[in-house]
């Protein structure tokens, strides 16, 4: 998810789109990388990067985490149709079941994106994983090809997102120049790093398609004849694609937060336009409930009209402190987690540091919503964002399109709509050409065993493309959360979803029911204190 897009920058969900593979049914015995024998995994200690990153998870149950990660690196084919030519390395995590004997097995999990990190995604999971589930199984995180620290790792312009940035406007001749011509430069320099003609044409090499042929090769390195997955967000999308391409090897699928098979990737973004639209101004409501803990207005539309106001302002003059700034697209790309994700730390945040701005208090507003404006950051998860979706399946070539469906859209959904066009504009001007999409479901030997959870009021990946998920995988069973604006709801503190995620890889048991439908949990209440930061707000995105 991170979105389909990606929290930082504005909508995206960590979505992507599809590979390579016909618009026909495809299997295991007759892709490409079957020819590919992988070797052994070397499972070995952790580099110190990857340990101190794992330390985050260590106080989410009771087994530290960083203390028995393990590691190794996989080697796979650039291009699987020629499976003795370049190669690039995959950085694999296990964190290690706690029974006595050997595992149940090894669950693959992958956060989204498409850009997501995955190698620290493992321990993640296994942290928040019930003692059962840790005692059962080792879980496996991995860093996809071109992320993190896979290699090589994917980056084209590490100044990109220095702010403030142009105003994502709406659909104006000057901010349509400038963003543009901006988007345009983003897509030449990775064209030149790693397009055809450079040391290694990853971007001809880095679909949904590609990482899913690398799940399976991931599969047999571990020596087991099914792959059991935990994908989120996006990762959703690999499993979908995977149990289409590969339908005989998949043992315990697990899809969370689920991406429409049918709107990849165009459509998608305008599907998010609407249902983040939708979550903000629920959020608003909810500031306007606590009126009196941060004084912006005792009605949602007074609320939306602070917001709304406060952007045209930022618009003019943007606020800097400290080496960071907040422009516009700062302001909408920050608050924008909180149409994510319901939560206390994140709800809270977002609006104190708004209040702060009333107040003059300019440090804690940068301190949360602002970037910094030189010396560029790492653009890893942006690069692959846009290599994955623009290839997947061709989005329109036709700027006059995308303009006319924003200016539709925008009218009544204009939280982002128009951040969400320039995230993905890259893909008007891409080096790389795009693949043939696999039809999701569109095979001999559908499981009929996989498991979808989801939350009725998603803005990242909208309720309605889950429903078209569920059809489409036919024997698949549901578990929503309704009400819920949560993206992603496994190990989001609900008892009743993750015991259905506990008896389904403890025991193989599905819901009675086809369809099976949870509370949520109800709306966060103000913390007593104020003192919350922005990082405690941050460590509970889902990319």
């Amino acid at each position: 998810m991170k979105k389909l897009v990606v929290v930082a920058a504005t909508a995206g969900l960590g979505m992507t789109g599809l590979g390579l593979i016909g618009a026909t049914s495809a299997s295991a015995a007759t892709d490409t990388s079957a020819a590919f024998r992988p070797a052994s995994l070397s499972w070995h200690a952790c580099q110190a990067d990857i340990v101190n990153g794992a330390k985050a998870y260590d106080a989410l149950g009771p087994v530290k985490v960083s203390t028995i990660i393990q590691c190794a690196e996989l080697q796979v084919p650039l291009d699987y149709a020629h499976p003795n030519g370049q190669k690039v390395t995959l950085e694999l995590t296990r964190t290690p079941h706690q029974g006595s004997g050997p595992a149940k097995g090894d669950i693959l999990v992958n956060p989204g994106g498409p850009g997501g990190e995955g190698a620290l995604f493992g321990p993640r999971v296994y942290a928040q994983n019930s003692a059962a589930m840790q005692q059962a199984y080792n879980v496996i995180g991995f860093d996809p090809r071109g992320i993190g620290f896979s290699t090589p790792k994917m980056t084209c312009d590490e100044d990109y997102s220095n702010a403030p940035r142009p105003a994502y406007g709406t659909g104006g001749a000057a901010t349509d120049a400038a963003w543009l011509a901006k988007t345009k430069a983003y897509a030449k320099a990775c064209a030149a790093k790693w397009g055809p003609g450079s040391k290694l044409d990853l971007m001809d090499h880095i679909k949904t398609i590609d990482s899913v042929r690398d799940m399976d090769t991931i599969r047999k390195a571990l020596g087991n004849d099914k792959l059991d997955y935990y994908g989120a967000s996006y990762g959703t999308y690999l499993g979908q694609v995977y149990a289409t391409v590969f339908p005989t090897r998949v043992g315990r699928m697990v899809l969370d937060g689920n991406v429409n098979p049918k709107h990849v990737w165009y459509d998608a973004q305008l599907d998010q336009d609407r249902a983040f639209d939708k979550n903000i101004e629920y959020y608003f409501g909810w500031i306007a409930k606590y009126d009196n803990v941060y004084h912006l207005g005792n009605t949602q539309q007074k609320v939306h009209d602070f917001f709304y106001g406060l952007e045209n302002s930022l618009a003019k003059k943007a606020v800097s402190d400290q080496g960071a700034a907040v422009g516009p697209d700062e302001l909408v790309d920050g608050i924008q987690t909180a149409a994510y994700r319901r939560s206390q730390a994140v709800w809270h945040t977002y609006a104190a540091a708004l209040s702060a701005y009333k107040t003059g208090d300019v440090a804690t507003f940068v301190g949360t919503y602002g970037v910094q404006t030189t010396g560029g950051s790492d653009d890893n998860e942006f690069a692959v964002y846009n290599a994955v979706q623009c290839t997947d399946t061709q989005w329109p070539l036709s700027w006059n399109k995308w303009h006319a469906d924003a200016v539709r859209v925008n009218r009544t959904a204009p939280f982002e709509t128009w951040g969400n066009v320039w995230f993905n504009a890259p893909c008007l001007f891409w080096g790389a050409k795009a693949g043939k999409q696999v039809k999701v479901g569109q095979t001999r030997d559908l499981p009929k065993n996989i498991l979808m959870f989801q939350a009725t009021d998603d803005a990242a990946t909208p309720y309605a493309g889950a429903l078209e998920l569920h059809k489409v995988l036919k024997g698949s069973h549901l578990v929503v959360q309704d009400g819920d604006r949560t993206h992603c709801i496994v190990h989001r503190g609900d008892k009743d979803v993750d015991s259905y995620f506990d008896a389904y890889f403890l025991n193989g048991t599905l819901p009675k029911q086809d369809t099976v439908h949870v509370p949520q949990l109800g709306d966060p209440t103000p913390p007593a204190s104020t003192a919350k930061t922005a990082a405690s707000a941050h460590s509970e995105v889902v990319k």
